[in-house]
C-alpha cells in the first residue's frame, strides 16, 4: 500500500512540473504588470493592441471542483498575459481536458481440494483539468 501511495505522489508531483501556461507573440510585449490589473473580456473592447495568444491550464493544481479548476486556469492565463504587459485578455475558448487517470484493483484466490475460487474488483476515475485560450491585449486608458 505504501508503494501505491508513493507512486500516486510521484505522479501528482510530475504533473505539477508540466507547463501550465504559454504564449505566442504576435505584437510587441510591454513591461510586466501585476496580474490583478488584467481584465478578462468576452467581447472585444472598442480599441486595443494585440500582444500575444495565450493559453493556460489548471493541470497539476490539485483543484477538486470544476469551478476551482476554472479559477486556477484563469489565474494562470492572467499571469501569463501580465508577464507580457497586457492589461486585458480577450477570452477565446474554454475546454475540459483529461490529464490522467487513476485506477486500482484487487483480487483473491483460494484453492481447496478439487476446487478453486477467484474474485477480483477494480475501479478507476479520470483526472480532468480546464484549458483556456485567449488573446493578450493592451487597452489604452479612456
Amino acid at each position: 500500500m505504501a508503494r501505491n501511495s508513493a507512486l500516486l505522489l510521484a505522479a501528482i508531483l510530475a504533473c505539477g512540473a508540466c507547463s501550465t501556461s504559454s504564449h505566442v507573440l504576435i505584437g510587441t510585449a510591454r513591461p510586466p504588470l501585476p496580474p490583478e490589473s488584467v481584465r478578462v473580456y468576452v467581447k472585444p473592447p472598442p480599441k486595443y493592441e494585440e500582444i500575444a495568444t495565450v493559453s493556460a491550464t489548471s493541470q497539476g493544481s490539485l483543484a477538486l471542483t470544476g469551478q476551482q479548476n476554472m479559477d486556477k486556469a484563469m489565474q494562470r492565463l492572467k499571469e501569463e498575459a501580465a508577464r507580457l504587459g497586457a492589461n486585458g485578455v480577450l477570452l477565446q475558448g474554454v475546454q475540459d481536458t483529461q490529464s490522467g487517470s487513476i485506477g486500482a484493483g484487487g483480487g483473491n484466490t483460494s484453492y481447496g481440494p478439487g476446487s478453486a475460487v477467484g474474485v477480483g474488483v477494480g475501479g478507476s476515475f479520470a483526472i480532468t483539468s480546464k484549458a483556456v485560450q485567449g488573446l493578450a491585449i493592451y487597452v489604452p486608458p479612456q
